[in-house]
């Protein structure tokens, strides 16, 4: 399938609903496809059959925690993930079980989208 013509599928996770649906909404209003769920559990079942090509993965969550889907999902999968968390004391857990970037919450969109893009290899337009 050709990447230019399909829209780019990231996964959210977060425990979090009214930070789960902000996000959700601001990365489809910027044209992605996006899949969303609020447990570690569910995150690891759609790596493999949701074939996402990015991941935003909070790290304090009830059950499977961000540090647990990141140790999991390493063994199977090399998708890149942006870790968000509360705490900027989970930035060295976070990039040393696998995260490929890190965001402190509260964060801006615009920089969440950066990222996005920065990690999917994707041209910025000239209005971001």
């Amino acid at each position: 399938m050709n990447n230019i013509q399909r829209k780019q599928r990231i996964l959210v996770v977060d425990d979090h609903p009214k930070v789960l649906r902000f996000i959700e909404l601001d990365l489809k209003l910027h044209g992605y496809e996006v899949m969303a769920t609020s447990s570690g559990e569910k995150a690891l079942e759609l790596i493999k059959s949701g074939k996402p090509d990015i991941m935003i993965l909070d790290i304090i969550m009830p059950g499977i925690d961000g540090f647990e889907v990141l140790k999991a999902m390493r063994g199977f999968s090399q998708l890149p993930v942006i870790a968000i968390s509360a705490s900027s004391g989970n930035y060295d857990g976070a990039i040393n079980l696998g995260a490929n970037d890190f965001m402190t919450k509260p964060f801006e969109p615009d920089e969440m989208v950066r990222k996005i893009k920065t990690l999917l290899g994707q041209q910025q337009t000239e209005d971001e």
